[in-house]
């Protein structure tokens, strides 16, 4: 009996052994940060359940002239649709005159051409995935001022009729392209190039400077010219989106046309640019399929993060930290898993996920004890986390907030896990809202995680406290 008894003594032995060995690996895991060993003997390790809801993300976030414009549709079989179109001012090259050289000495025009410089995209970015795409002139009076920064989700503006249509597919975009004048040969590439009707150029070229003309100066020229929007009519398959640059150095409007100048007949051009003036990205997404099935329910399984605007945010609970005992927190993390997803590898998951926190108010806040501003008001949010790692795991270091709960019982908020272009949260460490960049184009980017209910627990969303006793 006592040799028996020893036996089992010893067998549980090596499996704690094990189970130690084990626990020794997480710190590597977990995160850069050196951390004690959990031996359950000086430090411990828990997982709290959190508590999840779908929801729509009511973004408000608004465009910038630094931002790039997407363009196209998307069929997501997981989330829904989604169609962007572009509108945009441009202003004259000069005022005061005509941009024409002499309009009176004007021969002819051969061509008007819009250049939009290709920067990226989303969805579908095989040669089989074209997209068709209509531009017009954004009619007077309908409200789009050069004043306004609008939303990503404003609706349309009214257009005039179609000036000229284009098909192009993203890989076609590192085509070079040579563009040949009497005297000039350049190539371009990475640029989407739409042939319009020269009925728009002889409208630009009847504008003068008299009794206050368009081209008297900027404001009134885009009183008489408000500017162009590219619309996209369609995306075959599963569609993209291709975001361009409107300042880039290959964007603007030019005119080509011939000119008498000394009895001889030349060749030139005149371009028409995007500076610093109004823009629209209208971003228009329709909810369908998993997501609108899981919406509003608390405790589904799968967890729908789609990047802004008017994406999805998972809405996040810990119940169970408001009760926590006053602990060492060594490390507080908040994990969650990427579970596979039908299309995903079309509508690939968005660079960067962001968590912040809401209390009885709307006020969303930075965590500022985790991620605190340097001087130059730049936050490390590599530390902090929210990029996918190789285990397909999201994970958020919160270790600081959660100390503030256990020991100096803080409000313990409501948790909120989504992905935007950029969010304004307040940060009560600097008693002000600050810009928190996140994604690199808006619309870009999505991702079916595991929930607190998911069929396989080693997936679960949770959060994982390491602690010591006081």
């Amino acid at each position: 009996m006592k040799l028996k008894g020893l036996f089992t003594l010893l067998a549980f032995g090596f499996a704690l052994l094990l189970t130690s060995c084990t626990k020794l690996n997480e710190p590597t895991e977990l995160g850069d940060e050196l951390l004690p060993a959990v031996d359950n003997v000086n430090t411990f390790d828990t997982t709290l359940e959190i508590s999840s809801i779908n929801r729509i993300f009511n973004d408000t976030t608004k465009s910038t002239l630094s931002d790039n414009m997407a363009l196209g549709k998307l069929n997501d079989p997981v989330f829904g649709t989604t169609s962007a179109d572009m509108y945009f001012t441009l202003s004259s090259p000069t005022y005061g005159a005509s941009p024409f050289f002499n309009r009176d000495s004007v021969a002819g025009i051969d061509s008007v051409v819009l250049s939009l410089s290709y920067s990226g995209a989303y969805g579908d970015t095989s040669v089989a995935s074209q997209i068709d795409v209509a531009v017009s002139e954004i009619e007077p009076g309908n409200g789009f001022l050069d004043t306004v920064r609008y939303r990503y989700d404003q609706p349309d503006f009214t257009t005039g009729p179609v000036l000229g249509t284009k098909s192009f597919s993203i890989p076609k975009f590192t085509d070079t392209i040579t563009l040949i004048r009497k005297t000039d040969t350049t190539k371009v590439v990475n640029v989407l190039r739409i042939p319009l009707n020269t009925s728009l150029a002889s409208k630009l070229k009847q504008f003068d400077t008299t009794g206050n003309g368009p081209y008297t100066n900027d404001s009134l020229f885009r009183l008489a010219f408000r500017g162009l929007a590219v619309k996209a009519v369609s995306a075959a398959g599963q569609g993209t989106l291709a975001y361009f640059s409107l300042s880039g150095a290959n964007s603007g409007l030019t005119v080509y046309y011939r000119v008498q100048r000394n009895g001889v007949i030349d060749t030139t051009s005149t371009t028409f640019t995007h500076t610093t003036y109004g823009q629209a990205n209208s971003i228009v997404r329709n909810t369908g399929g998993e997501v609108l099935a899981n919406l509003n329910k608390p405790s589904t399984q799968k967890l729908y993060i789609q990047s802004s605007p008017t994406g999805t945010y998972a809405g996040l609970t810990i119940p169970g930290l408001s009760s926590f005992p006053n602990k060492i927190i060594h490390r507080a993390e908040l994990i969650v898993y990427r579970v596979p997803s039908a299309s995903e590898s079309i509508f690939s998951a968005p660079d960067r996920l962001l968590l912040d926190h809401k209390g009885a108010s709307d006020s969303a806040y930075l965590f500022d004890n985790d991620l605190q501003p340097d001087a130059s008001g730049s936050l490390n949010l590599t530390q902090f986390g929210g990029t996918l790692r190789s285990d397909n795991s999201y994970r958020f270091n919160i270790t600081r907030y959660v100390q503030g709960i256990v020991t100096r019982k803080d409000r313990n908020d409501s948790l909120r896990l989504y992905a935007p272009l950029r969010s304004i949260l307040y940060s009560k460490s600097l008693g002000q809202y600050i810009s928190v960049p996140n994604l690199t184009n808006i619309a870009s980017g999505r991702v079916v995680l595991a929930g607190e209910n998911f069929p396989d627990s080693a997936m679960r969303l949770r959060l994982r406290i390491i602690y010591s006793n006081l």
